[in-house]
């Protein structure tokens, strides 16, 4: 039910039909994000994503948001450091609103001055809304602290200095150098022809700035910083301790995702037993993935009472030496591992919406779609050996990162600096 098709413009056009639905999922991935801005235009994509959606020519603000809201539909679009989606969901009747409001959006934004500065406020507000959000603090700090003076550490939404200096014309000059038919995914699924979609929206952009966008930049990564200290007067410490891990496309990622599950994934996993449920040392307590070009990112997160750092950072050392120690996890935790990935994966393509994200980045960033039933293979196929070879390569030969905000300073974590 997936079809693809490469567009003599270079748009890609991928589309999953769902006949039983009455919806339709639109959305326009482009392969642009943060990490593609010069330091001076840091923000810009977040910037961009947000006033894309403030009109056209045709199209106003509230003529879009009228129009969508008035079928019964959403839309809503988000920034990462290497992609920006914009995404249209609306009944099936209504796939040509949806394609002629995100066709139209893409190709000609207005970049009215008055909007460009109000929104700039709003972009302030969120950046402000963020910076009173410790944990989220926490897990920025921990990719400055992984990736520092690379655009993969820098901040998606970009600072309050970058944001005021954004100009009209850097935004516009922005869009037109990147927005460019070659840098395009558009995905559909749910009850749509995929060639109603190449019909309608295959001429994206031809009209206007077609071709490739510019390579991207690729400065070396540099070493980590293994400590990164935001002092705040929080209730709360907000630990985030990791290393570097796997790219995007490495085959290894299948038996990561059953390492992530088995040390922090869900309730039945080591660190939410050893953490919470028998010390009561955090209410949240994880680990997670993130995986980018040439690199990515693997974390563990505690949020605890800041005299009590010590004692849950000693249960994540452990954990993580465990792991070492035994090369890996049991059978037995590998095969409830891949159980929950798999019925995960079953339950969280349950909508429209969710099929065109999955085929959408996926064609996006790694330039094929795999079946559902291809990834459940993935998933099943992981060996206790694979999932050593994995553990071994992430927390032997890796250095470890700590990043902290809360009442303390680095001098907290000297045994870290030095080791």
């Amino acid at each position: 039910m997936i079809e693809r098709t490469t567009l003599d413009s270079g748009v890609r056009v991928v589309t999953e039909r769902m006949p039983t639905l009455r919806s339709v999922a639109l959305g326009v991935w482009v392969g642009t994000g943060s990490r593609d801005e010069s330091p001076d235009l840091a923000g810009a994509s977040h910037f961009l994503e947000h006033m894309l959606f403030k009109g056209t020519e045709r199209w106003s603000a509230r003529g879009i948001a009228e129009a969508v809201e008035a079928v019964g539909g959403d839309m809503n679009a988000f920034t990462t450091h290497e992609y920006t989606a914009f995404y249209v969901r609306v009944p099936d009747e209504e796939f040509d609103l949806a394609a002629d409001i995100l066709s139209d959006i893409i190709r000609e934004p207005s970049f009215r001055t008055e909007e460009v500065d109000a929104e700039r406020q709003v972009i302030l507000e969120e950046i402000r809304m963020r910076d009173d959000a410790p944990d989220d603090v926490a897990h920025e700090t921990f990719g400055a602290a992984l990736f520092p003076k690379h655009p993969i550490g820098r901040e998606v939404i970009g600072s309050h200095e970058t944001v005021g200096d954004l100009s009209r014309d850097d935004i516009a000059g922005y869009h037109r150098e990147h927005y460019r038919s070659r840098n395009l995914v558009v995905a559909a699924a749910g009850n749509v022809d995929h060639a109603q979609v190449v019909e309608r929206l295959g001429a994206l952009l031809v009209e206007g700035d077609a071709g490739d966008r510019p390579a991207r930049p690729r400065p070396e990564i540099g070493s980590p910083l293994p400590v990164a200290v935001q002092k705040r007067p929080t209730e709360q410490a907000h630990v985030v301790l990791g290393v570097r891990s796997l790219p995007r496309a490495d085959d290894a990622r299948w038996a990561l995702g059953a390492v992530n599950q088995v040390l922090g994934g869900g309730m039945a996993s080591r660190l939410f037993q050893e953490v919470r449920e028998l010390r009561g040392l955090a209410y949240s307590v994880y680990s997670y993935r993130a995986a980018f070009e040439e690199t990515g990112a693997f974390g563990i997160y505690v949020g605890t009472g800041p005299e009590r750092v010590g004692e849950a950072l000693a249960v994540i050392d452990e954990q993580i030496e465990r792991l070492r120690r035994d090369g890996g996890v049991s059978a037995e935790e590998l095969r409830a591992a891949q159980g929950h990935l798999v019925g995960s994966l079953s339950l969280s393509l349950e909508t429209a919406a969710s099929r065109m994200h999955r085929i959408g980045s996926s064609e996006l960033t790694l330039g094929e779609v795999l079946t559902v039933d291809e990834v459940v293979d993935k998933m099943r196929s992981v060996t206790p050996d694979d999932v050593g070879a994995v553990v071994e390569r992430l927390f032997t030969d890796s250095a470890m990162v700590l990043a902290a905000v809360g009442p303390f300073d680095e001098s907290a974590f000297a045994d870290r600096i030095t080791t």
